[in-house]
């Protein structure tokens, strides 16, 4: 079973605690302090594995822990570092946060090795209290708590072209015969139960990567059949080549099914019916009145889309009969096109979410210079790695305000439109 979706939780390691200890030795009855530092939490990392095409592994393995770090110990010996954990995926996973639905990376393109989730560090033991005023120092600082999240991981295939059309146009037959690929082929509905990808060669011209989607039916994209199951997988492609029965083999009407295959793509996602298109005829072998150009279903496909600027190209995919101008055609449109291939941005980083929540924070006014204050390391790591210059950081800001009750707290002190905020040398103009 092909598996393009899986939801795990993932754990980095506590850091160790730092350890309380004196130094203890035959004629030095009272010496310093001298216990060691905790060791650091395990990391998880997630890598690209290129042996892997699906997220089968992770339907039998949902929890990732890291390993903790040990605790200091005595004459100044520092704990263990807990193990990192490294987390294998197919080249095209984007990783999600799974309550939030938030991309937090992407990995393909140059996202080869991730951090996702950092260990804590280690406590420092006791003999880094010392002073001349507490020589003796009893306390030592506790090891950072490990970071956890609950994860959906998504396979989105990474192809330049993607094959759509109904069940039973010849979708796999074509990819068989371009590429390297050998799916699956026989004459029935929903053959192909899974993303086919294959690498088209030509000469004088540097190819392609091709996908054939799962045929789609009308209502794929509310759940109907199995389209919608693999629709995600042509998110990245750059061009999509729409295959149709044009000898109306089941009885089908080609134009009225190109129609309806482009009002799922653009249920599911409008850009994705925006990308350019190219039509293929199939099946051109089975038409055998093709003198009459009134009656020919090529020429009527032809009238009906190149006016939309969607070329037609007739084929027969058993026959190999314009498969070659077709190829041509499709990568002179990418090359035209020159675009780089979508990765998907973060929306989430796990650090900035998960370290700050407990940290303080505190909102008060200084009347003395008629301001209201925001402050603590919450608000300041916040605004550290926020771009309040761009839209979208500040969107992120004023929802930070928001969600950490800082607006409620303002108001409660009284604040009115036009009062100054204060934040870490920043200040602002509240409006409501």
């Amino acid at each position: 079973m092909f598996a393009d979706r899986a939801k795990i939780y993932v754990k980095s390691g506590k850091g160790g605690d730092g350890h309380v200890s004196f130094r203890r030795e035959k004629y030095v009855p009272n010496g310093g302090p001298d216990g060691g530092d905790g060791g650091n939490g395990g990391s998880v990392y997630f890598v690209i594995d290129e042996g892997l095409n699906t997220l089968t592994d992770f339907r039998h393995i949902r929890k990732y822990c890291a390993g903790n770090g040990a605790e200091g110990g005595k004459r100044n010996c520092a704990g263990k570092n807990g193990e990192d954990i490294m987390i294998k995926v197919p080249a095209g996973t984007v990783i999600k946060e799974a309550q939030s639905g938030k991309v937090i990376v992407d990995m393909s393109g140059e996202n080869k090795e991730v951090l996702l989730l950092k260990g804590g560090r280690g406590g420092s033991g006791n003999q880094h209290y010392a002073t001349s005023k507490m020589q003796a120092p009893k306390y030592a600082q506790p090891g950072q708590p490990a970071m956890e999240l609950e994860l959906l991981l998504e396979l989105k295939v990474i192809a330049d072209v993607g094959l759509v059309g109904f069940p039973n146009v010849g979708k796999s037959t074509f990819l068989s015969k371009v590429s390297n690929a050998r799916p699956k082929i026989a004459n029935y509905h929903f053959t192909t139960l899974n993303p086919n990808l294959g690498v088209v060669d030509l000469d004088d011209a540097k190819g392609f990567v091709i996908a054939d989607i799962p045929g789609l039916i009308e209502g794929a994209s509310e759940g109907v059949g199995l389209g919608h199951e693999f629709l995600r997988h042509i998110e990245r492609t750059k061009l999509i080549i729409h295959i149709v029965d044009a000898a109306s083999v089941e009885g089908r009407d080609p134009i009225a099914d190109i129609y309806a295959i482009n009002k799922e793509l653009a249920a599911y996602n409008p850009d994705i019916a925006a990308r350019p298109q190219i039509i293929a005829a199939n099946k051109t072998d089975m038409i055998y009145d093709e003198e009459n150009a009134a009656a020919n279903p090529v020429q009527l496909i032809r009238e009906e889309f190149e006016p939309q600027g969607i070329p037609v190209y007739p084929i027969s995919a058993i026959s190999g009969k314009g498969i070659r101008e077709l190829l041509y055609a499709v990568q002179n449109r990418l090359d035209a096109l020159d675009e780089p291939p979508l990765v998907f941005e973060p929306e989430y980083v796990p650090e900035e979410h998960l370290s700050v929540q407990n940290e303080p924070l505190t909102v008060s006014y200084d009347a003395e210079n008629n301001e209201y204050v925001v402050e603590g390391p919450r608000i300041e790591k916040m605004l550290s790695y926020t771009n309040l210059e761009s839209e979208k950081g500040f969107r992120f800001f004023q929802n930070f305000l928001k969600e950490n009750d800082i607006l409620k707290q303002l108001e409660e002190l009284g604040i009115e439109e036009g009062s100054t905020v204060r934040m870490y040398g920043l200040s602002f103009d509240y409006y409501k």
